[in-house]
């Protein structure tokens, strides 16, 4: 029972193991960046043999060159700058799809395709940017935009820009619906799977068709690489790098200039805040003034009032002491008075006593 129990366990680890790497392998794709028909029919870029007659067809076609990708009298302009769109709403005029991809940048040119003998619309279109960035912005941010409730998807131009193209009409192309039953993977809308299988990489080899990039799989949820870049001759990188310089002469003068402006401006801010300093310790020192006067006029104030005070005080008391004397004065003359008037009266008897006579 023991036995069984490890071996059980074992097995277990064995199929979480295998769950978690195909988990792993489904969450895991890569991207086309050259071409081929077989491969382009293979939901992981590892099949050999064409699996249907419209892939076979495309294969035919790629290898006899009955396709010139830049044969077509109507593709005209920059295909730098020029963008795929397609799933259109039968209903979208070109006016409509114009008002709506000029919220990216400036519209150059503008080509919905329509059937030769019925003149509708079959669903796709090719919009060309005055520049190459303004192309790139269209290419993030109007893919599965909401046009006319139908949900379109933007590509760049692959017809003229990859390597090996064959259009849809002739078996190739990417992407599409299940219903048909032509899906075409590696592109932006349905890109290549991790491969769950081994990979066969001397047939691959034999047919040219690149291998899976292992140990480099993108994540299905991250950004889908960027357009291909013009390539830039010596001239070209010599004005470049011109431009480069004189737009960063320009900027260092604009920098420069802005420094200043900004040191002007503290400059006048220092000067506006000492002199509000000033006029603060001014203020602060007539109020201080102002306070010290009228402190030392209340102090005065209150001596004076003191002094006069005391020479109320003193005057009184100086009154009430010259009363004092001037009364006593009285008493003692009238006490004098007293004394003498007694004397007097007695030399009168005593000069006229019949005694002595």
């Amino acid at each position: 029972m023991a036995c069984v129990a490890v071996v059980l366990r074992q097995c277990d680890i064995v199929i979480r193991r295998a769950m978690s790497v195909r988990s792993k392998n489904l969450s895991s794709v890569f991207y086309a960046d050259s071409y081929h028909p077989i491969q382009a029919g293979s939901i992981d870029g590892t099949d050999v043999v064409p699996h249907d007659n419209a892939v076979y067809r495309a294969q035919l076609c790629s290898t006899i060159g009955l396709y010139d990708p830049h044969g077509d009298p109507k593709a005209t302009g920059d295909s730098y700058c020029t963008l795929f769109v397609a799933r259109l709403s039968r209903l979208t005029t070109q006016d409509t799809l114009h008002k709506v991809m000029s919220k990216y940048g400036q519209v150059k040119n503008l080509r919905l395709v329509r059937d030769i003998v019925t003149g509708a619309s079959r669903g796709y279109a090719f919009v060309e940017y005055e520049t190459e960035r303004e192309m790139r912005r269209a290419y993030m941010d109007a893919h599965h935009l909401i046009v006319d409730d139908c949900e379109i998807i933007v590509d760049y131009n692959r017809q003229q820009l990859m390597t090996g193209w064959i259009p849809r009409r002739l078996g190739g192309g990417l992407s599409g619906k299940k219903e048909s039953g032509q899906l075409r993977f590696g592109g932006r809308e349905k890109p290549f799977r991790a491969p769950l299988k081994p990979i066969p990489y001397e047939e691959l080899k034999k047919l040219g068709i690149p291998p899976p990039p292992e140990g480099r799989y993108m994540s299905r949820f991250q950004v889908v690489p960027s357009p291909p870049r013009r390539e830039r001759s010596l001239s070209d990188r010599e004005e470049d790098s011109h431009k480069h310089r004189r737009g960063s002469d320009d900027r260092n003068r604009k920098e420069d200039a802005l420094r200043s402006s900004v040191d002007i401006k503290e400059g006048h801010y220092r000067n506006r805040s000492r002199h509000r300093d000033d006029e603060h310790s001014r203020g602060r020192s007539s109020s201080e003034r102002s306070g010290r006067y009228h402190e030392r006029s209340s102090s005065e104030k209150e001596h004076l009032h003191h002094r006069s005070t005391d020479k109320d005080k003193r005057s009184s008391s100086e009154k009430e002491h010259r009363h004092r004397s001037s009364t006593d004065k009285d008493k003692h003359s009238r006490k004098r008075k007293e004394r003498d008037e007694p004397s007097q009266t007695q030399g009168k008897y005593s000069r006229h006593s019949p005694h002595k006579d």
